[in-house]
């Protein structure tokens, strides 16, 4: 998978494709994700880790409470490229099986 990074017009196409929740720049994509409670979120965070394992790229993910925060970005690159997008799709995936607060 690509690991250039991309343009404000390519993550803004690719941003319409995600939840609505997503923000993003060239630098970074970024989504909080309000969990039914602090063991459902923290079930998302195991959930999630062995993708981000198969895909060998990891989010930096904060844990408030019930809240996740997610933050998306290839280091190495400089800033988002389409790994990054893939994982959000996945992250995602992976939220929209869970209880959330505002699902």
């Amino acid at each position: 998978m690509a690991r250039e990074p991309l343009s404000q017009d390519d993550i803004e196409a690719r941003l319409a494709s995600l939840h609505a929740g997503w923000t993003g720049s060239t630098e970074k994509l970024s989504r909080s994700i309000e969990f039914a409670d602090f063991p459902t979120a923290v079930e998302f965070i195991n959930q999630l880790a062995p993708q981000c394992e198969s895909l060998d790229h990891h989010p930096d993910l904060a844990l408030r409470w019930r809240w996740v925060d997610v933050e998306l970005s290839t280091h190495s690159a400089g800033g988002v490229t389409e790994l990054d997008a893939t994982l959000a799709g996945i992250v995602d995936e992976v939220a929209a099986g869970l209880p959330q607060v505002d699902s």
